[in-house]
């Protein structure tokens, strides 16, 4: 099962023409947050966002800004969040271009779903997989349902139900989750650590 992205979230942007640190500070002080648009040949252009609405949407991944600059509409998929790592504040956004119908690569998170069967560990190997997705239509996270899964259920990145429009770009036989019982690994970790034990010395 996919969750899906809204299709676009609509923003009011300002062009910004005042450059620098100090510059960013006072646009953050502001309440907005300094942003670069780029991709498809176009010029970058600077603009300023606004930011408790940017805040909000950004707390899911993969995010597509329908944003108005300057009364002409131009979609813009979230690249990159540049935060600070104390206050983890906002202090820059990257965004791409991109328009209705166009194929991009993201990385989308799996998320498991479910309790397996009593007495067994599950292994989650990956937590994200590779996908090329529509645009507008990128699926939020990839939910791998693991109700009552049995010991030696494994799960691979070819096994996954992925929504219409999106093809796995991660390869297939990637382990997503398997799933063992607590007692064989705990048996397997035992023998190994017996077997790495060195010898006692012979006695003189």
């Amino acid at each position: 099962m996919a969750k899906a992205t809204n299709d676009s979230n609509h923003l009011s942007t300002e062009i910004r023409e005042s450059f620098g640190k100090g510059a960013a500070r006072k646009i953050r002080a502001a309440g907005k947050i300094p942003a670069v648009i780029y991709g498809h040949g176009t010029e970058p252009q600077h603009v300023t966002l606004p930011g408790h609405e940017v805040s909000l949407i950004l707390r899911k991944s993969n995010q597509v800004l329908e944003l108005d600059i300057q009364g002409k509409t131009q979609l813009a998929l979230v690249k990159d969040v540049q935060k600070d790592p104390v206050r983890q504040i906002i202090e820059h956004i990257d965004l791409i271009v991109v328009r209705k119908g166009e194929k991009v690569t993201v990385d989308v998170t799996i998320h498991l779903e479910g309790e397996a069967a009593p007495g067994t560990l599950v292994n989650q190997d990956a937590n994200t997989i590779s996908l090329e997705a529509e645009a507008t239509h990128i699926p939020e996270s990839i939910t791998v349902n693991i109700e009552g899964a049995e010991d030696g259920l494994q799960i691979f990145a070819k096994d996954l139900e992925l929504p219409s429009g999106s093809s796995l770009i991660t390869d297939g036989d990637v382990l997503i989750v398997a799933v063992s019982t607590a007692g064989e690994q705990d048996l397997g970790e035992d023998e190994g650590d017996d077997a790495e034990a060195p010898a006692e010395a012979p006695a003189e």
